[in-house]
């Protein structure tokens, strides 16, 4: 199958549930460093749309004791989650929660931080509305949510291929496309989060990073 969170076509590994995007082992190690510099040390972070699972196993074995709790949508994300999880036999990860951002309650009491990776320019405005209204039922004051993706900042593209790839995705469905960093700041404020940090990433990508207020 094809998933539009990644430009590359899935594939699966010997004929067993897991997935494999080459994406995701060409932009883990620059969002690690992002994570080891803005998660807690200790607790539970929540990821969302965590896709394949690899970004997830990998994430949840080097930033151990941190708990990572990944979550999907799609149940055929959901079996290669767990199919990676028990190859590499990690020990601070959690069984994949069927969580769509734009149904809650979610199923989980509480996350010490969540992670959201290449989700709300390929899901309806709703799926951004989702995310930061089921992360401020779930999060605790001071807890940091980030994102990670393309976005647009003042109105405008941040490179060519940014807006060649905002075209195929609206080209796919309408409703989607490359977010402007000004609205999904405003969504952020009124759900309860202050904008903490915008670090940028390669292939014209960002993380953007909030807090959680009290």
């Amino acid at each position: 199958m094809s998933d539009p969170r990644y430009h590359d076509e899935l594939g699966p590994a010997d004929g067993d549930a897991r997935l494999h995007a080459p994406a995701t082992q060409r932009n883990r190690a620059a969002i690690l460093e992002v994570l080891m510099r803005l998660l807690p040390a200790d607790g539970t972070v929540l990821e969302l749309a965590s896709g394949t699972g690899e970004h997830a196993v990998w994430f949840a074995q080097q930033l151990r004791p941190l708990i990572w709790q990944p979550s999907d949508a799609d149940p055929e994300m959901r079996a290669s989650i767990a199919a990676h999880a028990r190859a590499q036999g990690v020990a601070t990860i959690r069984a994949p929660l069927a969580i769509d951002v734009t149904q809650r309650p979610w199923p989980l009491e509480r996350a010490d931080a969540a992670v959201c990776v290449n989700l709300i320019h390929i899901a309806p405005w709703a799926a951004a509305e989702g995310l930061f209204a089921g992360a401020a039922e779930l999060l605790p004051a001071e807890a940091p949510l980030l994102l990670y993706g393309p976005f647009k900042r003042g109105g405008a593209h941040t490179a060519d291929s940014n807006a060649r790839f905002d075209e195929s995705l609206r080209a796919q469905n309408p409703a989607w496309g490359v977010r402007d960093l000004d609205d999904v700041d405003a969504l952020a404020r009124a759900n309860g989060f202050v904008p903490l940090e915008v670090v940028e990433m390669p292939a014209n990508n960002l993380t953007v990073a909030y807090r959680r207020v009290g």
